[in-house]
């Protein structure tokens, strides 16, 4: 496999994200928020990226893919961040669902939805999260039980963002009662407008609405929506997670506030502030260096766990102190909910726990150190 390219390299595709950005944003078609890959909503825009080759840029030609590395992919999704663009309608099933499917899924089952995440048309959520479950997701009692021609499923999801807007659902089950509870999970994908599926709203700090619960009451899956070998799923899922904690969203989730406090710091003359406007940019750098890295091992056929679960640590820890190093200047006052630091401050308590809480990430970095 030939060498990925160096992030600087891929200028011609951060010059196609940022016209694009920059005209909706001249347009008035959206304003750019912190968290935006999680809050910010808009399934044309989504499509208008779609359109544009810039969504599922590593799958397969033959599946409406680009055919493109991690790397390339890398650079445009750092351009979409640092933009605050309304990428969140693909974004689950683009950065991990996708690739859960190519490296997994039957062949019907890729026919079937590469493409129509590829066109922006699929819109999923993640039903991996339960009440009773915390952050052990071994401990999910949503239950899948074989019937013809497929599964009825049974159970339910909660903090399943924009499930009241998705079109299919990833819902990791469990079909059959081991004796270790890592065995018998399998993974599933499926259709939101089923019979049985039901959502009700989870209404966050700020307002909004994209958290909600799921339940399902006998929904029937066909047999090609299992995703891989039946009982597998947890081997699976905790690939999956390396590709959900290794991108530049652990990273870029508060950009808006960072670009905030650069302008204050130019403008002024606070060393303080100057000093750790340094230092979180040096960070900036290295967590940068360390998605490329991941995005590198990803595009060798490598699942990178390890490498992820610290990139999430220390990219949490980042975002967290770019809000701190905000509230020390006079611009967080009066701190507005729709602001960039109101934003990024009400979203900051989620930080740490979406994708695996500090001490899960820790474990699996733990591991790293005794296997070396």
């Amino acid at each position: 496999m030939s060498q990925p390219p160096p992030l600087e390299s891929c200028a011609e595709l951060r010059s196609r994200v940022r016209e694009l950005t920059t005209s909706w944003r001249a347009d008035g078609r959206y304003v750019p928020r912190s968290d935006s890959w999680l809050r910010s909503f808009d399934p044309e825009f989504s499509k208008a990226l779609a359109a544009d080759g810039l969504i599922a840029m590593t799958y397969p030609e033959e599946f409406g893919g680009a055919g493109r590395s991690n790397v390339e992919r890398l650079a445009v999704t750092e351009e979409l961040l640092r933009a605050g663009a309304p990428v969140a309608a693909h974004w689950i099933g683009d950065r991990q669902i996708g690739p859960a499917i190519l490296r997994h899924g039957s062949r019907a089952l890729q026919e079937e939805i590469l493409p129509a995440i590829a066109s922006a048309e699929a819109v999923f959520c993640l039903g991996m999260s339960e009440p009773e479950a915390g952050s052990d997701l071994a401990a999910v009692r949503t239950l899948a039980t074989p019937v013809d021609g497929g599964w009825l499923i049974s159970g339910h999801k909660i903090w399943t963002s924009h499930a009241h807007r998705a079109t299919h659902a990833y819902v990791l089950a469990r079909t059959e009662r081991a004796e270790r509870k890592h065995e018998g999970l399998t993974e599933f994908v499926l259709d939101m407008d089923s019979d049985g599926v039901s959502t009700t709203p989870i209404v966050d700090l700020a307002g909004e609405h994209h958290f909600n619960e799921v339940r399902f009451e006998e929904v029937f899956v066909p047999g090609h929506r299992a995703i891989g070998e039946v009982g597998n799923g947890w081997r699976q899922v905790v690939e999956q997670l390396s590709f959900e904690r290794g991108g530049a969203e652990r990273v870029l989730s508060t950009y808006p506030v960072l670009v905030e406090l650069i302008t204050h710091a130019a403008e002024g003359d606070d060393p303080e502030i100057r000093s750790l406007l340094g230092s979180l940019v040096a960070r900036l750098t290295v967590l940068r260096r360390l998605c490329w890295e991941v995005a590198r091992r990803m595009d060798t056929g490598r699942a990178p766990v390890q490498e992820a679960a610290a990139l999430k640590y220390l990219g949490n820890a980042f975002e967290h102190d770019v809000v701190e190093a905000l509230r020390r200047t006079p611009l967080c006052a009066e701190p507005s909910p729709g602001g960039a630091f109101g934003q990024a401050l009400l979203a900051s308590p989620g930080f740490g726990l979406r994708g695996g809480a500090a001490e899960v990430l820790l474990s699996l970095i733990a591991r790293q150190e005794t296997r070396s």
